[in-house]
């Protein structure tokens, strides 16, 4: 693959075979993002699991102490006295059936779906076109609940949901290039603590394989990854 004369001087700032430590990397990443926008900074870490085996699986939520800095639009399947709830939360989208039709005819112009567990027999309608996106609302990344106000806050106050890819690999947007760097490493190692509590029991070996960090222009910048699994295990 061919790359930009700008991305071949970024990567000859970075060594590809070293593993750095947390705060040389964000203090890389956010030397080396020069882009005419407030990049995200995005982390992407290889687990040790079987991806072909479904108990593998990881999936799940967990909320950055200081957001990813990116405006979140939700939508919200509820009905009853559940649409004065959702709206009162700041939901950007707020209906059932309505959505339901306008969904079905391609509109996916929202980040996140959350909704009712008695909305999910009509909901359920749309997982071939929600699933693929990551957008079906699903009790284990906490956005199918009763409690949707609660849901709609943390979700707009920085709440993100993770889950593996096929190749066994999980991407996150922890930030924005333009926050500081100990805001960074605070949610970075909010977000690793969660991944690492989430480790299937079925999983053997080593968990966290490879960690690289990054912003949407930028080249990657490996980290150790024991910078993440000593600092879990020291909370035991």
């Amino acid at each position: 693959m061919r790359h930009s004369k700008r991305y071949e001087q970024l990567r000859q700032k970075v060594d590809r075979n070293r593993l750095y430590s947390l705060n040389e990397a964000v203090r890389l990443v956010k030397e080396n993002a020069n882009a005419k926008f407030d990049e995200s900074v995005e982390v992407a870490v290889k687990l040790g699991i079987d991806p072909k085996k479904q108990d593998q699986m990881v999936s799940g939520t967990v909320s950055l102490p200081h957001g990813t800095g990116k405006k979140v639009r939700v939508l919200a399947f509820v009905k009853g006295d559940k649409v004065d709830e959702a709206q009162a939360a700041g939901a950007d989208y707020v209906g059932f059936e309505d959505l339901i039709e306008k969904i079905s005819s391609g509109w996916t112009d929202f980040d996140v779906a959350v909704a009712t567990p008695d909305t999910m027999a009509g909901v359920g309608r749309l997982g071939k076109i929600l699933g693929p996106k990551g957008l079906m609302p699903s009790p284990k990344t906490q956005t199918v609940t009763f409690d949707i106000g609660l849901a709609i806050k943390a979700l707009k106050a920085g709440r993100i949901s993770y889950r593996t890819d096929k190749t066994g690999n999980v991407h996150a947007a922890v930030g924005k290039v333009s926050f500081d760097e100990k805001q960074l490493i605070e949610n970075i190692r909010s977000f690793m603590a969660e991944l690492i509590r989430s480790k299937p029991a079925s999983a053997k070996g080593q968990f966290i394989r490879k960690v690289v960090l990054s912003s949407t222009m930028g080249v990657g910048v490996r980290v150790d990854p024991k910078e993440f699994t000593d600092s879990v295990r020291r909370e035991v």
